[in-house]
């Protein structure tokens, strides 16, 4: 069984930190998997579209993004979870769009925030693949919430 694990709280420091980059060496390795699949159950389990390696008390650039219909985001568009490492949004439109977030590690508060309408991002699988892709909306959305986590940025701070 995977294991769930803890989610980082706004106030810890873990969360405030620029998220280092993760190593070639750590590519296709049982820990990268291990982590991964860890952070994908504790995403579910908690009911979250999205989640940041810092939020699981580990400070390395991986992000999940899973938008899916769950009590806390009924409206979620489906998708297939993507795993991303290293992600670096390479573009963003200047279409905005305002939506309201949460985060797994600010339980207590939801806010609007603002947001570019589309990003292109460049990324790594988890196997070391580069990977390039547009996203638009929510997933967009979801991308931004995540790569700011891996830069010390709560949604909160952007209210």
């Amino acid at each position: 069984m995977t294991a769930i694990l803890a989610v980082a709280q706004r106030g810890e420091a873990i969360l405030t930190l620029k998220a280092a980059p993760v190593a070639e060496s750590e590519l296709d390795s049982a820990w990268l998997n291990q982590l991964s699949n860890a952070m994908y159950a504790t995403m579910m389990q908690r009911n979250g579209v999205g989640i940041a390696a810092p939020q699981v008390y580990i400070s390395k650039r991986i992000i999940i993004v899973a938008s899916r219909a769950n009590p806390r985001y009924p409206d979620a568009p489906d998708m297939d979870a993507v795993v991303m490492v290293n992600p670096e949004i390479t573009q963003m439109s200047d279409a905005t769009c305002i939506g309201e977030e949460g985060c797994l590690s600010v339980p207590d508060a939801r806010g609007e925030v603002v947001r570019a309408e589309t990003i292109s991002v460049k990324y790594l699988s988890l196997a070391g693949e580069s990977k390039h892709a547009t996203y638009h909306g929510f997933v967009a959305r979801i991308i931004q919430h995540e790569v700011d986590h891996l830069d010390g940025i709560l949604f909160v701070d952007r209210l």
